[in-house]
């Protein structure tokens, strides 16, 4: 029974790489930088993406995003809060997103205008890590609700991650967050990711943040720039 569920497994995977590597190329054909935005549930992803998408629309940026849950569609509708195009994937029992799936969900969006793709992932730590969306970067929402020790409970998916924003820090007094050794526990999961501090509420790091994927995005089309 074993090695039929691995052989089930890995062609999942492999059909998802095949996918993901398509979208990848396909992003960047158009000039889409693509961010996959991972956490656990409730960490605050759907609200902090709306004050950046927000902010990097009113730099002059064309932003969407296409977010997955497992039964609501209320995650896109405040998304879309910020001004830009949202798009719901309904998952059902699935506890994270594919690249089919996103690969459906974009298909009414008109591409050639978008410079910056989010895709909310569903709020798993587990099951996402496996799965390449096709994306440019994926970040780790990290809140301080969860205590320092998170990143070493879940190594896995923070070490997929090239990004950790550190959310709900308004919270961090309150829950008395050790922000210094939650920081040093990411560095230990994964040395030399750059760490963010955010709240959605106060707007504490928003703009660093943006300034952080707008350079980013501005790398990637440079790059780019050079082989067309």
């Amino acid at each position: 029974m074993k090695p039929r569920i691995l052989e089930v497994r890995t062609k999942i995977l492999k059909k998802n790489d095949e996918i993901a590597r398509a979208l990848r190329d396909r992003f960047a054909d158009l000039g889409v930088y693509v961010i996959n935005v991972v956490s656990s549930p409730g960490a605050g992803k759907t609200e902090l993406l709306t004050r950046v998408m927000k902010v990097l629309s009113e730099r002059g940026l064309t932003v969407a995003a296409v977010v997955g849950d497992l039964a609501t569609e209320n995650d896109a509708e405040r998304l879309a809060e910020s001004g830009c195009k949202a798009k719901q994937i309904l998952t059902g029992t699935m506890c994270h997103l594919e690249a089919d799936m996103v690969e459906q969900a974009i298909e009414e969006f008109d591409l050639e205008s978008v410079d910056l793709l989010f895709i909310e992932n569903v709020g798993n730590l587990v099951c996402p890590q496996g799965f390449d969306l096709g994306e440019d970067l994926r970040m780790l929402l990290f809140p301080s609700t969860e205590g320092e020790d998170k990143p070493l409970k879940y190594p896995t998916l923070i070490n997929t991650c090239d990004l950790v924003a550190l959310s709900k820090m308004d919270l961090a007094g309150p829950v008395e967050f050790d922000t210094q050794t939650a920081r040093a526990n990411c560095e230990s999961a994964r040395p030399g990711v750059p760490i963010v501090e955010t709240s959605a509420r106060t707007g504490e790091g928003i703009q660093k943040l943006a300034d952080l994927l707008a350079a980013q995005i501005e790398n990637k089309n440079s790059k780019r720039a050079q082989y067309l």
